[in-house]
C-alpha cells in the first residue's frame, strides 16, 4: 500500500531501514518527549522498539522535501498477524475477550505520533487516509487500541475520564476491560457534575479523533508508570462510521 502527493509520500516501512526511522520518531516523541522508557528501548541509538514490532505493519508519512525524513507512524496488527504474535499488543493490560468472540474481524493501532514540527499541519489527516485505505484493503470491521493522557495524576483529569464513561462506554458485545490489580475505575464523578467543554479541552487530540468516528471506551483505565501515561481503550466499529465521516477517512481509497 502507498500513497503520495508532492509533499508527502506515505506507505508501509518495507526494510530495517524504515523500520528504524519509525523507531527513531517514537523515540523523540514517546520517550524524549513525553518521558517514557521500556526494557527494549535502545537509547544509545535512540530507538523505542518492543518485541511486537516485527509483528506489526508500520504506516510511514514520509516528508519529500525534508531528505525524505519520516514524521509520523502509525502501527497495525491484524488478527491473523497476532495470532503469529500469540496476542494481541494490548491483551496484556486488558480483557479482549468480547472483541475476539465477535466473530469480526479486527485491527490493532498502536504508536500513533507525528513529530512536533508537523503537529496541526495536514500530516494527521493523510495518516488516517493511509489507515483508512488499510482498513478497506484487508476489509477490517472493528479497529482498536489505546489512547493516552499524558502523565498519571488521575484527580488531573479525573473529568475528561468521568466524562468518557458516562459518554462513550462501549456496548457489551464490543466492551473491554483493564485486567485486575491495573483497573482504575473512570466514574470519577456524577455526570451532571461535569463540565462538557473542560473536560473535551483536556482530552488528547488522538481520544477526540476517535470520538468523532463513532468511538467507544473500554471499562477502567490503565495507568502506565513506565510511559507516564494513563490509558484508555478505543473501539471503533466501521459499521457505526457515518458515510460523512467515512468520505473524510478514506479519501481517494475507495473501491
Amino acid at each position: 500500500m502507498t500513497s503520495s502527493d508532492r509533499k508527502f509520500e506515505l506507505r508501509l516501512a518495507k526494510t530495517d531501514a524504515d523500520l528504524h526511522a519509525a523507531q527513531r520518531l517514537r523515540y523523540e516523541v514517546f520517550i524524549e518527549e513525553l518521558g517514557g522508557d521500556g526494557p527494549m528501548v535502545d537509547h544509545d541509538a535512540r530507538l523505542e522498539r518492543d518485541a511486537f514490532d516485527e509483528y506489526f505493519d508500520h504506516l510511514l508519512l514520509i516528508d519529500r522535501r525534508s531528505d525524505n525524513r519520516v514524521v509520523g507512524v502509525y502501527r497495525v496488527l491484524r488478527g491473523d498477524m497476532a495470532a503469529k504474535a500469540g496476542r494481541f499488543y494490548s491483551e496484556d493490560e486488558y480483557d479482549l475477550g468480547a472483541l475476539k468472540n465477535s466473530g469480526r474481524s479486527l485491527l490493532e493501532l498502536g504508536r500513533s505520533c507525528v513529530h512536533a514540527d508537523y503537529r496541526g499541519s495536514s500530516a494527521m489527516y493523510h495518516l488516517w487516509n493511509g489507515l483508512g485505505a488499510y482498513v478497506v484493503e484487508h476489509d477490517i470491521d472493528v479497529m482498536f487500541g489505546v489512547a493516552s493522557f499524558h502523565g498519571t495524576d488521575i484527580d488531573a483529569i479525573r473529568e475528561p475520564l468521568a466524562y468518557l464513561h458516562h459518554n462513550h462506554l462501549a456496548p457489551k458485545e464490543l466492551r473491554t476491560r483493564v485486567l485486575g490489580a491495573h483497573f482504575q475505575t473512570m466514574d470519577l464523578m456524577p455526570s451532571e457534575q461535569i463540565d462538557k467543554r473542560a473536560a473535551l479541552k483536556a482530552m488528547p487530540t488522538l481520544i477526540k479523533a476517535y470520538l468523532r468516528l463513532g468511538g467507544y471506551v473500554g471499562e477502567g483505565a490503565y495507568i502506565d508508570h513506565s510511559f507516564n501515561t494513563t490509558d484508555v481503550f478505543l473501539v471503533i466499529d466501521g459499521k457505526k462510521i457515518s458515510e460523512k465521516q467515512r468520505t473524510l477517512y478514506t479519501k481517494g481509497r475507495r473501491g
